[in-house]
């Protein structure tokens, strides 16, 4: 499928957390940024990570040199069947993984800064661009990533849920933004912590975004003694990808248990889970979904449905998908007998609307009884029309129609509606009145009493069956990402950045690179990264002199700041990895 065929037929309540990757804001020293980490992955990578990962950068179509442009990438990606899109930051984690479902991959659009090199506390292109992508040339993987959107983004969340998104998102954000006090940073995890301690018991949502991120962002792969690396958070940190196989981090043998353990997206993790392949992670993703009210429905899948308080979808045995806020049903022990929906409500099959059935024609909601008619063996769902003549449901006449729970309808039966495997679906009756267990449930100036058969609830989830018959319920994010203001003093080392970089590209001679050199030396002595690009360009020319001034001046910036002996180091030995130069030590 063609990449604009995949973004064109994603649901409306997923094309507005899209935004434009706008290419041309990304400054010379972002693109820097990308340049050094996507140089120390390569390197250090290709001896840690599963070993798809660097035949899955060229396959995704990610450079090293420069920051992905999102078209770009798209030109590569439908050749695997998957498409990108970019988007602001962290986004909810239905909606992540609901993009999932339809092989697209979401890309948060900024870059992190320069400070945040090693490891970033927001989702970035870095993150979602260099981590995921690689990985889903893999088609094993490939298909577990669709698998668990298809899956995680029918779960069933609460209303803490997106309020601790939110907040974790404001924390990921400020974090990120230099400008950001303590205090404001303070505040927000105040709020986090209180958030969590008042919620309840892990919603379904909360319990399969914790496999997502010990598995698609932060999980190793292989022997637990010597696993590799196929998380995309870890791919995309140069710090906690080297940190992370490190003793100090706790392995743990990847099963279903993992969807208990919380995590904090701001921190490096304390302990990682291993799969022993990718296999394995698809068996975990079924025994869990195999708990969920998605396969299960019932009470349990009725309850879950009125208690998260969003648009839900509760599914008869006749295949027959009702979706709409609910706010009652009614049992006689684990035996579903009754539910009721609020407000706007569709009637799908096939998670498509069926005709006469859409948000207008159920604008103030819809009840039905569920369950086994009285003295009926057959299901409902099964009877053939001469079977509902012998029990007195004529279309055109008075009719009765008494369920095992006691739930009665009595009316003239005005239409009978069955799928295409020819099942029961619809029966609808005017003139109708309807009682349980001495309730009216259904008074004739109501108009005409549409009735759902079926004797189950097989399935239940969170969201619509034909999410495009609604307007959309999912909120883009309150919170925005900040967008840093430059001095004119930074605007001036991005303008150096830039003509070290053109300089570079363009094949410039050593003499334009020393002229460089000695601009940043005045100018920006402090900037490490800038002297580690003119050491790689004095190493490429072989310029000696030049060389072993850039190196010393380096040596003297980690003496002053041991926090970018590491960073400074590493960019070293990327030097030597590259080019063949004999140099002093």
């Amino acid at each position: 499928m063609e990449f604009c065929n995949i973004v064109d037929q994603l649901p409306k309540h997923l094309k507005q957390f899209i935004v434009d990757q706008n290419y041309e804001a990304y400054t010379p020293i972002d693109h820097a940024v990308w340049r050094y980490v996507m140089g120390q992955n390569v390197r250090f990578l290709s001896k840690v990570a599963h070993g798809s990962y660097l035949d899955g950068l060229k396959r995704a179509g990610i450079s090293l040199e420069s920051i992905p442009s999102i078209y770009g990438m798209n030109r590569i990606l439908k050749e695997i069947g998957w498409a990108a899109v970019t988007v602001d930051g962290f986004i909810p984690p239905n909606a992540f993984m609901e993009f999932q479902k339809y092989k697209v991959l979401v890309i948060a659009a900024d870059i992190r800064q320069l400070k945040h090199i090693e490891y970033t506390p927001a989702p970035d292109i870095i993150h979602e661009a260099a981590g995921h992508a690689p990985i889903i040339a893999d088609p094993e993987y490939a298909e577990y990533l669709r698998l668990f959107g298809e899956i995680g983004s029918k779960s069933f969340s609460s209303s803490e849920d997106y309020e601790l998104y939110e907040a974790i998102r404001k924390l990921s954000i400020l974090k990120e933004y230099p400008n950001s006090t303590a205090e404001e940073i303070k505040e927000v995890e105040k709020e986090i912590d209180r958030i969590q301690s008042e919620m309840k018991e892990l919603s379904e949502m909360a319990r399969i975004r914790n496999l997502h991120w010990w598995t698609v962002e932060y999980g190793l792969i292989g022997d637990i003694n010597d696993p590799k690396i196929y998380g995309a958070g870890l791919l995309s940190s140069i710090g906690e990808s080297y940190n992370c196989l490190k003793d100090h981090v706790k392995k743990i043998p990847y099963n279903i248990d993992a969807a208990n353990q919380s995590f904090d997206i701001t921190e490096e993790q304390p302990q990682l889970f291993v799969t022993p392949d990718f296999a394995t992670l698809t068996n975990v993703l079924n025994e869990f979904a195999d708990q969920m009210a998605l396969r299960n429905g019932g009470v349990d899948g009725a309850h879950k449905a009125v208690d998260c308080s969003y648009r839900s979808t509760l599914v008869y045995d006749s295949g027959l998908q009702v979706s709409g806020n609910f706010i009652s049903y009614k049992a006689n022990g684990e035996e579903l007998t009754f539910i009721k929906t609020d407000g706007p409500t569709a009637l799908s099959y096939n998670d498509k609307v069926i005709d006469g059935h859409d948000i207008t024609y159920h604008a103030h909601g819809f009840s039905s009884p569920v369950g086994k008619w009285k003295d009926v063996s057959p299901s409902p769902k099964d009877l053939s029309d001469e079977e509902l003549k012998a029990l007195g449901l004529i279309e055109g006449s008075q009719s009765k129609l008494v369920y095992e729970s006691g739930f009665t309808i009595e009316g003239v039966l005005k239409g009978i509606l069955r799928n295409v495997k020819g099942e029961l679906m619809i029966l609808s009756f005017d003139d109708c009145t309807a009682t349980y267990q001495g309730e009216t449930m259904f008074m004739p100036e109501w108009g005409t009493f549409d009735v759902a058969i079926g004797e189950r609830i097989i399935s239940a989830f969170q969201g619509a069956a034909d999410a495009d018959a609604f307007d959309p319920e999912m909120v883009v994010p309150s919170s925005k990402t900040l967008k840093i203001q430059y001095s004119d003093q930074e605007r001036k080392l991005h303008d150096l950045f830039a003509e070290l970089r053109v300089a570079r590209i363009e094949g410039a001679d050593t003499d334009t690179f020393e002229t460089i050199y000695n601009i940043a030396y005045k100018a920006f002595p402090k900037s490490w990264l800038i002297f580690v690009e003119l050491l790689e360009m004095f190493s490429k020319h072989e310029n000696q002199e030049m060389f072993d001034q850039t190196l010393a001046h380096l040596n003297h910036i980690k003496d002053e700041d041991p926090s970018l002996v590491k960073l400074i180091d590493d960019g070293i030995d990327g030097i030597k990895a590259h080019f063949v130069y004999t140099y002093a030590q």
